[in-house]
């Protein structure tokens, strides 16, 4: 990506620095802009309201959210499959297809291993999370006989 400065977007944007109109939020607002394209100017619109409400070092978590609500509207539910050992396509499809009858829902599954869970899967859903593993099971029964 070029080096972009204050001087050269002002020139882009037809207004002299020293007029004290092209500002760091203006500068943000024209690489945005050049970033949008002509493309999708409801887009493009965007991207300069947020450079000019100064909130351009938000646009992570502004994306963030509308992936969320998005995901809301179109009924999908992203997980987290953990399992002790690599599943196969077979098994995690299997998984993932039990998911979503549960929940009505399309999922989409990211997958990780973490060996320490000894055997079976921990499903990490939003703020839920089902810990169906033998590191989780051991851990319970330990807590139970503390409290016996």
């Amino acid at each position: 990506m070029p080096a972009f400065d204050v001087d050269s977007i002002c020139g882009l944007r037809k207004t002299p620095r020293s007029s004290g109109v092209c500002s760091i939020a203006a500068a943000k607002s024209s690489i945005l802009a050049d970033l949008a394209g002509d493309d999708e100017p409801l887009f493009a619109n965007f991207l300069l309201l947020v450079a000019e409400k100064g909130r351009a070092g938000e646009l992570d978590a502004i994306a963030h959210e509308f992936e969320r609500l998005m995901a809301r509207e179109e009924r999908r539910l992203s997980v987290e499959l953990t399992t002790a050992r690599e599943l196969t396509d077979d098994e995690a499809a299997s998984i993932v297809a039990q998911i979503e009858q549960a929940a009505g829902r399309t999922v989409e599954a990211t997958r990780s291993v973490d060996p320490g869970l000894i055997g079976g899967v921990v499903l990490q859903a939003g703020s839920y999370r089902a810990d169906a593993s033998v590191r989780g099971r051991l851990e319970r029964l330990r807590q139970t006989l503390v409290r016996s």
